[in-house]
């Protein structure tokens, strides 16, 4: 995988498998005990999705699978049934073949708890599993979703992804991204993580857009904690969480990696806002440059642990990965309706339609956003806007005294349009979107 680490569970490697193969016989919608049956499957750890493809493709359909398990003998089938006549691959370990037949025989309890979880089990043969994850090696045989998938049949996918480390500076640009694309008519995915993820998906959600999640474990074991509320402000306006693990496999070191591949899949195109020489968003690009998919990644300063990943793959991959000038030289890079210019980018016109012929997207100012607030509250915002993060630098910009901006600052956390992380202040909601140029 252009020489990046990879994950458990059979990913890094292997061809389209045909994990549905007979699961339908060809004929009309997937049935139902074929769908049951894979999501009993994907419960099993260990069992990835090349092995569930070998299986249904010697014994013929997933539930014949289950069946297979829970019989006479089933375990010796199971591992005689994964073992290729050539030896192009390795029987799977007895321990995941019992395993199999453990889940077999609790596939009752198992169904319950998809459930109570108020999932829905989509697998490839529905009409609505998406599109673009069909064509990917190693495609998930069935997604547990929460919510509507509908925005990934859109026109426009794009991932939006990074560090859970970000400057406030990257958090600024990841809302601004996420805002400009979901304005020109993309549909956003990301993966719930702290930090630029959840950035992206909060500015979605403050546009009232959908966007779609992919998480790295069960729905009932969400990770982060902390983005509970999150996920549910996606699945209300209109968009998904989604995970191709079972509600209460827990998330570990290996799932994340295996994730990544689903968030780059499910997209035309990932845009990586910063990343640290290590960071699981470099794995997303590789996974995107393998999948053929577009990849933009936001250049730093030499200087800035969060811009050495991004820095790093430009110059590894040039040629490949793309850099990103600016958000309306990425929104007419990615080929979006209505994205010649954004007001306040240098040379644009706001009055005027793009060089393209084609209408200007434009991203809020900081005075659009506190129209009718007070002087003092748009001050602060401007300078929040414009990278001052602490008290004294506020002061500074402001010319306000100490009490005013303290003030200022509260009023703005009052309605959602600024917050204190570690001793600094950052704008959130719809002010993480206003452009810094913008009049």
């Amino acid at each position: 995988m252009l020489g990046m680490g990879v994950g458990p569970n059979e990913i890094g490697g292997g061809s389209r498998t045909g994990a549905l193969a007979g699961a339908s016989g060809g004929q009309g919608r997937l049935r139902d005990e074929d769908r049951e049956a894979i999501a009993v499957l994907l419960s099993v750890h260990g069992l990835g999705p090349l092995t569930i493809g070998r299986l249904v493709d010697r014994v013929g359909s997933p539930a014949a699978v289950l069946d297979l398990a829970g019989g006479p003998g089933g375990v010796a089938a199971l591992v005689e049934g994964s073992t290729a006549a050539d030896g192009a691959w390795r029987a799977m370990p007895p321990a995941v073949a019992k395993a199999i037949a453990a889940a077999a025989a609790d596939r009752t309890r198992l169904l319950d708890q998809i459930a109570r979880s108020g999932l829905r089990v989509v697998a490839r043969g529905d009409a609505d599993f998406p599109r673009r994850l069909i064509e990917i090696d190693l495609a998930p045989p069935a997604l547990f979703v929460r919510g509507s998938l509908d925005a990934l049949a859109g026109e426009r996918v794009v991932a939006v992804v990074g560090t859970r480390r970000p400057s406030p500076a990257g958090r600024q640009i990841a809302s601004r991204v996420a805002t400009a694309l979901s304005r020109a008519g993309a549909t956003v995915v990301s993966g719930l993580a702290i930090g630029i993820d959840g950035a992206a998906h909060a500015a979605c959600v403050t546009e009232g857009v959908p966007t779609v999640a992919f998480i790295g474990g069960g729905h009932e074991r969400l990770f982060p904690p902390a983005h509970d509320r999150l996920a549910d402000a996606i699945v209300a306006g209109g968009g998904a969480v989604v995970s191709e693990y079972a509600p209460l496999v827990e998330p570990t070191k290996g799932t994340f990696p295996q994730r990544n591949r689903l968030i780059s899949g499910s997209a035309d195109a990932v845009v990586v806002v910063e990343a640290g020489a290590r960071s699981g968003a470099l794995v997303t690009a590789s996974w995107a440059l393998e999948q053929g998919r577009e990849c933009f990644l936001v250049p730093g300063s030499i200087d800035s642990p969060t811009a050495a990943g991004c820095n790093g793959f430009l110059r590894d991959w040039h040629g490949l990965a793309k850099i990103v000038s600016g958000i309306p030289q990425l929104l007419d890079d990615l080929g979006l309706a209505g994205v010649a210019a954004l007001e306040g980018a240098p040379g644009s016109d706001p009055g005027a339609r793009g060089s393209r012929g084609r209408s200007t997207v434009r991203l809020p100012s900081a005075k659009a956003v506190l129209s009718g607030r007070d002087p003092a509250m748009l001050a602060v915002a401007e300078a929040l806007v414009h990278g001052a993060v602490i008290v004294d630098e506020i002061v500074a910009v402001t010319c306000l005294s100490v009490g005013a901006v303290l003030g200022a600052l509260t009023r703005l956390e009052a309605v959602g349009l600024a917050r204190p992380l570690h001793g600094r202040y950052e704008p959130i909601g719809s002010l993480a979107a206003a452009d810094p140029k913008a009049a």
